[in-house]
């Protein structure tokens, strides 16, 4: 007896076919998108593509997936890899404005002394080298660092814009070591009798010591603390050598007739 063979119907072999070319476009699909994908944040990134050119890409890849994907589980598929593309496309239209925006902001308005030197981080060699050219800067052009062995107080000398010899020593000191007044009394011994300055200026990054302000001012030497040379490093106080002019003339100024 011949056992009857059940052919597969047509229905079913259109289904076998549908499921492989299901995954086919699956497949298709991806390659094109994850290459479009690339190839879009690529060009982002270079040109800066307005978002019109995203859209059309994401609309270009819904109608392939329709296309190449037809029935109602490639039309599930076809959904949801074009959910992923507009993701892609967000991100990468969120990544533009961000740009867009950074480079419409001003750029930060530079610090009023951000070329400030910190005198004290400096090393003693490189604070005489900042005062002397703190003199230059000011009119002093011949300003010059003569510090060193044998120096007899003098780490800077120079000449005035109206002529005066002025003298320096410079104290690179921390913020708790002042200079005293052995220290100034040195100074005053070699300044104008060795140096002969007009102008005699001790500038020192940790101050003074009371008996070292009231000998210099005894015997007009000029003291400039952190303070002072910070006033004079911003230009917001006149040079030494003009602070001495005033201090010079003050007292006869201040003299009244009987």
């Amino acid at each position: 007896m011949a056992i009857p063979i059940r052919r597969r119907s047509t229905r079913e072999r259109r289904a076998s076919f549908d499921l492989r070319r299901t995954a086919f476009g699956f497949a298709l699909c991806a390659l094109v998108l994850a290459g479009g994908g690339m190839a879009l944040r690529a060009a982002w990134r270079s040109a800066g593509l307005p978002p019109v050119a995203a859209v059309l890409a994401a609309v270009l890849a819904l109608a392939a997936a329709v296309v190449v994907l037809r029935g109602r589980r490639a039309r599930r598929v076809a959904a949801a890899v074009t959910e992923a593309a507009y993701e892609i496309v967000d991100a990468g239209l969120a990544e533009l404005d961000a740009a867009e925006a950074a480079r419409g902001q001003a750029p930060p308005e530079p610090s009023e002394h951000a070329d400030r030197v910190d005198h004290a981080e400096l090393d003693p060699y490189g604070f005489e080298e900042a005062v002397a050219e703190l003199c230059r800067r000011d009119g002093c052009a011949d300003a010059e660092v003569v510090g060193g062995a044998g120096d007899l107080g003098a780490d800077v000398l120079a000449t005035t814009p109206d002529g005066r010899r002025l003298v320096v020593q410079c104290k690179r000191y921390g913020p708790t070591n002042r200079a005293g007044s052995q220290e100034l009394q040195r100074f005053g011994g070699t300044c104008y009798a060795v140096h002969e300055a007009d102008v005699a200026l001790v500038v020192s990054t940790g101050g003074f010591t009371e008996p070292a302000l009231d000998y210099a001012e005894r015997c007009a030497i000029l003291c400039y603390g952190p303070e002072e040379l910070t006033a004079w490093s911003d230009g917001v106080a006149p040079p030494p050598w003009e602070v001495a002019v005033v201090l010079a003339e003050g007292p006869s100024a201040g003299l009244s007739e009987p």
